[in-house]
């Protein structure tokens, strides 16, 4: 099978994880019989340099004539002073809206091997978890009415969903239950918002009449913050709007106590996605090899098995990810207290790379 990925490095350690994660397609391309030509585009700050925009519409024609797109990391204090249309943070926005993606899929989990970096008390660790955050991406609060009043002394930001928001993100989260253990969580703050009390109303009726298969459940945000904290395992697909998911799902990340391992997705109505580890563009590390490229690689894998179709491929890529850690090798943001044989970025990728070999 052939596929067209188009490869958005973006800033800082961005073209140097990107890199690594195409090598580890083209390898694993090559052992399952396929095909996957890559093209390279520019967002973000290295498009603001070369362009005068964070997002030229050579790259957004470039992404929307691939199969899938594979996005570094934008942003650094290099472009901090510039007009806030021309951030390049405004290169994510752009893409997700041409590319039509309103699901943000992004997973938590413990690596048996790196138990010990979990910030969570022991006992909680040991009985792991694997979640996976369903989080809408293109409306709520981020993409309401907001303004201030003329004195400037007040101001506003208006929460809106619609039934057809709300159903395309709930039924991508059912969806993806139903490939994992079969149980959603919708997480809201319906005992204050009428936005979250249309939210529950919108999931239940969906789960009722097209997923009575799917254990549904339902939690205040509060409430899912502490069950984060106290008992991760409880947790199978969290479905939840733009702001809840947003800090939810940074809260997953920092629990794993491996936010360098951390892989999502975005996704919308066709089989095309953007996919990108959850972690900057760290410009203070690019460029001497300290980068780990796991969660890139991890996110390749997310490619695979959802825009692709390919799970036995994204299967081997994992497992030799989790088989490189489980011997003991780690990059400099993972390596325990004390630890000096720790791998540069190059280093850990070829690991994997002989894994897949």
């Amino acid at each position: 099978m052939k596929f067209r990925i188009a490869l958005v490095p973006g800033d800082g350690i961005g073209p140097e994880i990107v890199q690594a994660a195409a090598e580890v397609l083209k390898l694993v391309a090559g052992k399952f019989g396929h095909e996957f030509e890559f093209n390279t585009y520019l967002a973000g700050g290295s498009a603001l340099d070369k362009y005068g925009i964070p997002l030229p519409q050579e790259t957004i024609d470039g992404c929307l004539a691939a199969d899938s797109v594979m996005l570094g990391a934008v942003g650094g204090p290099k472009w901090d002073q510039v007009p806030n249309n021309m951030r390049p943070e405004k290169a994510l926005l752009g893409l997700r809206k041409a590319l039509g993606l309103y699901t943000n899929l992004r997973p938590a989990a413990i690596q048996p091997a790196l138990a010990e970096a979990c910030v969570l008390r022991p006992d909680i660790a040991a009985r792991g978890f694997d979640l996976m955050i369903v989080r809408e991406l293109t409306g709520g609060i981020y993409f309401g009415e907001r303004g201030r009043n003329e004195a400037g002394d007040a101001a506003y930001d208006t929460e809106a969903y619609s039934v057809m928001e709300i159903e395309r993100v709930a039924r991508r989260a059912f969806e993806t239950a139903r490939k994992r253990k079969g149980h959603v969580t919708s997480v809201d703050k319906a005992n204050v918002l009428e936005t979250s009390r249309l939210w529950r109303e919108t999931v239940h009726r969906l789960g009722e009449t097209e997923y009575p298969d799917v254990r549904l459940d339902d939690m205040y945000v509060d409430n899912a913050a502490m069950q984060l904290i106290r008992d991760p395992s409880f947790f199978d697909v969290v479905v939840t709007s733009n702001m809840f998911g947003d800090i939810l799902s940074d809260e997953a990340s920092q629990v794993t106590g491996s936010i360098g391992l951390l892989a999502s997705a975005s996704l919308g109505d066709s089989s095309r996605g953007m996919y990108e580890p959850i972690h900057g563009s760290a410009p203070d590390i690019a460029g001497k090899d300290l980068a780990n490229p796991i969660a890139t690689i991890l996110s390749a894998a997310m490619m695979l098995r959802y825009s692709f179709d390919l799970a036995e491929e994204a299967d081997y890529i994992e497992k030799a990810v989790a088989d490189v850690l489980e011997e003991g090798w780690r990059t400099a943001d993972i390596k325990a207290p004390g630890q000096e044989d720790w791998l540069r970025g190059s280093e850990m990728r070829d690991k994997i790379l002989q894994k897949l070999v």
